[in-house]
């Protein structure tokens, strides 16, 4: 890979809850969740069906990524795609704004007091919604990228019927950022990793360079100590449901021995590696400009495998 920083982490941000509304079409069905901080505002999906149908809530991944998989810096509709696939399949799907993205902006707070957690509390409330909602006989959680962990802590917490992971990091999140802060210069990782040490034993950062404001800010910090406790590889362990893991070979973010930990972590897991596609779940091949170039293109569909690959696990589950 060229030497470019694609951060899984542009960090920021996460939501919690109300009950789910009636009636839905093609276009969605608004629902919202209420936290102490504001409401978190998603979009649930649910297709013609005169019996109960499995749906899966979908986890977006890190930094201020709203329910569409887009932000500031990325616009590819990669979940909508994702959700309205599924929906063609006779799926369900709810998938939300991270509190500070899209509608749930006023969900935030203040950065200084996020944790990771409260992430993990809001997918938890969500599932619990759906669990009591008679529509729905199974519900399925699936978190892409960051939202992977998340989802693999909700679906203990809230019992969910089965997890799908999306290019799912299988290490800590202070190894994924060592990983990719490799990618700069010398100068970068001298200064960024002894920080990084600092917040992994749970202690903040006094003077954090300059250089390093986007991703070691002091009001960000927190939040990070917070992230790096987990690892996703003794997560996944605890699962006791189905699992399918997904990952594409071109992913610039996410290489495939992340799946690979994962897979080793959980053998019992299902792990299907997708030809061609990328970190925003679009076929791009191997031509690296046309990877980047599918982070700003919410035209170009998803990998063709991807929706049938999920539909058959969550149709299959008993």
């Amino acid at each position: 890979m060229k030497n470019r920083l694609f951060p899984l982490l542009l960090l920021v941000l996460a939501v919690c809850t109300r009950v789910l509304g009636q009636g839905s079409s093609a276009a969605g069905e608004p629902v919202e969740l209420a936290t102490p901080k504001g409401m978190v505002k998603g979009t649930l999906l649910v297709p013609v069906s005169s019996k109960p149908l499995p749906v899966v809530l979908i986890i977006a991944g890190s930094g201020p990524t709203d329910r569409n998989g887009n932000s500031v810096a990325t616009q590819n509709n990669s979940l909508k795609l994702l959700a309205e696939g599924l929906h063609q399949q006779g799926i369900a799907t709810l998938r939300y704004d991270k509190r500070g993205s899209g509608e749930s902006i006023s969900a935030l707070g203040e950065e200084k007091d996020l944790r990771f957690d409260d992430y993990v509390t809001d997918a938890t409330h969500w599932v619990q919604k759906l669990k009591k909602d008679k529509r729905f006989n199974r519900v399925v959680v699936m978190g892409h990228s960051e939202g992977s962990l998340i989802g693999m802590l909700a679906t203990q917490q809230a019992k969910a019927d089965a997890f799908v992971s999306l290019a799912g990091p299988g290490q800590p999140a202070d190894k994924i950022i060592r990983n990719q802060l490799l990618l700069q210069p010398k100068a970068v990782t001298d200064i960024a990793y002894p920080a990084l040490d600092s917040l992994k034993l749970g202690k903040t950062v006094a003077n954090v360079n300059p250089m390093l404001g986007a991703l070691l800010r002091p009001s960000v910090q927190p939040y990070l100590i917070s992230w790096f406790k987990y690892d996703p590889q003794v997560e996944l362990k605890k699962l006791t449901v189905p699992v399918l893991l997904v990952q594409g070979d071109q992913d610039l973010q996410v290489p495939k021995k992340e799946a690979d930990l994962l897979l080793a972590a959980a053998p019992k897991s299902k792990l299907v590696v997708l030809s061609g596609m990328n970190h925003v779940l679009k076929e791009v091949g191997t031509d690296y400009n046309a990877n980047v170039a599918s982070y700003k293109n919410p035209e170009l569909p998803l990998a063709s495998s991807l929706v049938p690959e999920v539909s058959a696990f969550v149709k299959g589950l008993k």
